[in-house]
């Protein structure tokens, strides 16, 4: 449980690791071992040198995947935050206050770690094929990591309910039929997005700047969303704070 404990602390500085070693791993400053345009452009480029569908067709098509899955992190990201709360979110250690269960929790019990998922899917669309190959491996493991964790520190501080809705509902894969009754809890939505503006501007950088096939300027529109949600994320924990310490 210790080393569960650690790596939730570490969890966003491990997810940052990873990012940043898809983007730039050692090997793709030699040629001979890997290529350094993204995989956005190197899988049109496999297809269309292997007769399988055209540049002009496959490029589309993969950016508006990319499109769709940076969409549905952020969705999921932000309406996960809404529900279980910026201040349990931004945590540094694991919490168990009570059965969260309404909101996205009623389909899927980790749509913040699936939100996470689909955002780094889209984001291995920009780094070089083996950048994007090593993150394939090493973010669903952490993210399982992770939701073992949590799973089993949860089951050890709620008992039985929490068993329940572990019986309820799927880990990964959402279910709308048999979804535990909404408790009545109110969502968080102007601080939930103001947490998740990094997961936005990856969105909206594949929205509005991926059709000018320029990678540098999304990078760094990526890059400047990051920087931004670090501090909302401040001043959101800075407005938790204050806020515990008036009530």
């Amino acid at each position: 449980m210790k080393a569960a404990a650690i790596h939730f602390r570490l969890r966003m500085v491990i997810s940052f690791v990873i990012i940043g070693l898809g983007f730039g791993v050692p090997w793709v400053f030699y040629g001979q071992f890997s290529t350094r345009i993204p995989f956005l452009e190197w899988f049109p480029l496999q297809l269309s040198r292997h007769g399988l569908l055209s540049f002009s067709m496959a490029a589309p098509l993969l950016i508006a995947l990319g499109t769709l899955l940076a969409g549905l992190g952020a969705v999921l990201r932000v309406w996960g935050s809404a529900w279980l709360g910026p201040a349990t979110v931004l945590h540094g250690q694991m919490q168990a206050g009570a059965v969260m269960a309404d909101g996205p929790y009623r389909f899927v019990r980790n749509p913040l770690y699936l939100g996470l998922g689909c955002i780094v899917a889209a984001l291995m669309l920009l780094m070089p094929p083996s950048g994007a190959l090593l993150v394939a491996i090493a973010m669903p493991l952490n993210i399982l990591g992770l939701t073992l964790g949590e799973e089993a520190f949860l089951a050890g501080q709620l008992g039985s309910p929490y068993q329940a809705y572990l019986r309820a509902v799927p880990r990964f894969i959402p279910r709308l039929r048999g979804a535990p009754a909404p408790t009545g809890r109110k969502p968080h939505w102007l601080r939930a997005v103001l947490t998740e503006i990094s997961s936005v501007g990856v969105f909206l950088a594949f929205a509005c700047l991926s059709w000018r096939y320029d990678y540098l300027l999304m990078f760094r529109a990526i890059g400047v969303s990051f920087g931004v949600g670090l501090i909302a994320r401040a001043f959101v924990l800075g407005a938790n704070k204050e806020s515990a310490a008036t009530k």
